[in-house]
């Protein structure tokens, strides 16, 4: 039989186990035109904690009693289809199921000769694309410049970090343990890494580890971690805000500090993104990648979970900071 994961109702606040549900069907059997695909690695990203709620974003919501979908990695196990073979491996944006049919649409051949197939859902895939185009397009980065990139451990902000080194920055990260602030600074190459939870005062720690000021920030989480680094940045400083983990799970908005005048004072700029605003430059953006991972000048680190039936834990883990880089599931 075949398993799928449903969301069976919308969480509150943060997600619990009771919020998913199990089903089975039949294997199906792929049409004309149409590849069978068995899932071998499914993504699960913190954006996906938005598309829960019933609101009006950049992307449709999960509908209550449908399958959830994430980016996948899957290989055709029976193919109608001209493009795609049996055999072949191929990413896409696919529903938590263990075998589906697709039509195509939407599927990209990956290549486990070039790079581990787990590699084209972190560094080579969409979290890789959105830390590159986020920088490079709004970060601008400079050399001599300083990048402060919160969330720094996880899958975007470790590949952050390190292509702000390549451009020549001096970069602090901002991460939630002793264990991944060493992680940082001995496989990622950070020059600082601030652990919050141990910092009573973070502004001053942020200021600390960046004495010249903080000329961009990748902002990952929001909240108080946001406004520490706010607090300390250098005249036309640019701000890509990426994520904003830290408030996911609020029920009530919480208030933070009126950040106009702050902008205004120091000619800042203040972009949210989402990387499919870009997605022209994703043949550039993968190349480099590819190019810099094969020179050495990229690394990574992936949490891997195995087994289906663990995905949705592997989900909410994300929200304890349970992950090191990219949290992957193997199927």
């Amino acid at each position: 039989m075949n398993k799928v994961i449903l969301l069976k109702k919308r969480p509150a606040g943060k997600p619990t186990l009771a919020d998913f549900e199990f089903t089975s069907a039949a294997i199906p059997v792929p049409p004309s035109g149409h590849v069978l695909l068995k899932a071998l690695y499914v993504s699960v990203d913190p954006y996906l904690r938005g598309r829960m709620n019933d609101a009006k974003s950049y992307v449709p919501s999960f509908q209550v009693g449908q399958p959830i979908q994430s980016g996948i990695i899957a290989q055709v196990a029976d193919s109608k289809h001209a493009t795609f073979k049996k055999g072949d491996f191929v990413s896409g944006n696919l529903q938590w199921m263990q075998y589906q049919v697709s039509d195509g649409k939407g599927l990209i051949k990956v290549d486990d000769k070039v790079s581990p197939l787990s590699s084209y859902l972190g560094v080579l895939g969409m979290t890789g694309l959105t830390a590159y185009l986020g920088l490079t397009e709004i970060g601008i980065p400079k050399p001599g410049e300083t990048l402060v990139v919160s969330g720094a451990a996880g899958a975007v902000g470790s590949v952050v970090g390190q292509i702000g080194k390549i451009y020549g920055c001096t970069v602090v990260g901002i991460t939630g343990s002793d264990e991944k602030a060493e992680l940082l600074k001995s496989k990622f190459k950070f020059d600082h890494a601030i652990n919050y939870k141990t910092k009573h005062d973070l502004k001053s720690a942020v200021r600390s580890a960046c004495p010249n000021g903080v000329d961009i920030y990748f902002d990952n989480v929001g909240g108080e971690i946001s406004d520490a680094v706010l607090a300390n940045i250098n005249k036309h400083a640019r701000l890509p805000v990426c994520g904003a983990i830290s408030m996911y799970n609020e029920t009530k908005m919480p208030m933070g500090p009126r950040l106009q005048p702050l902008l205004l004072t120091k000619s800042a700029t203040m972009t949210g993104f989402i990387v499919s605003d870009f997605s022209t430059k994703f043949p550039e953006a993968f190349n480099q990648l590819a190019l810099w991972l094969k020179e050495g000048k990229l690394d990574y680190v992936e949490t891997i979970v195995e087994g289906f039936e663990n995905i949705p834990q592997a989900f909410i883990d994300l929200f304890d900071g349970k992950n090191q880089g990219k949290m992957i599931v193997k199927i």
